[in-house]
């Protein structure tokens, strides 16, 4: 994903969404600040951003977890919080993992015609 990551430039592609579908890219925008307005929501902002760090670690988007990483970190976020995050991350995905394993046995039991 490094080789395609480029903080400098890729935004510059955002003209593509300005020019060809402005008014989706409106309601995204919106949508976006909605979620992470500062005040207004039940979950604090530091909060939201963590979850939006697990979440893009979880994703694996290098974007989320670049923007989410240093927007946590401005609304409080420690570096502590920051490791607590990508590690429940880490758990949810292996958990994901785990939990859709067992279904080779499962299908494997059906195929060879044998049913608990």
């Amino acid at each position: 994903m490094a080789d395609y990551f480029d903080r400098e430039h890729d935004g510059t592609y955002t003209r593509v969404y300005k020019n060809e579908t402005p008014d989706i890219l409106k309601s995204f925008v919106a949508f976006d600040q909605s979620v992470f307005a500062e005040e207004g929501r039940e979950i604090p902002l530091k909060y939201r951003e963590l979850i939006a760090v697990a979440v893009g670690t979880t994703t694996q988007c290098v974007y989320c977890i670049d923007a989410h990483s240093k927007r946590a970190v401005a609304a409080g976020a420690t570096e502590t919080e920051l490791a607590e995050a990508a590690w429940v991350a880490t758990a949810i995905r292996a958990g994901g993992g785990f939990a859709h394993g067992r279904l080779a046995f499962k299908f494997g039991e059906e195929a060879a015609g044998h049913t608990h």
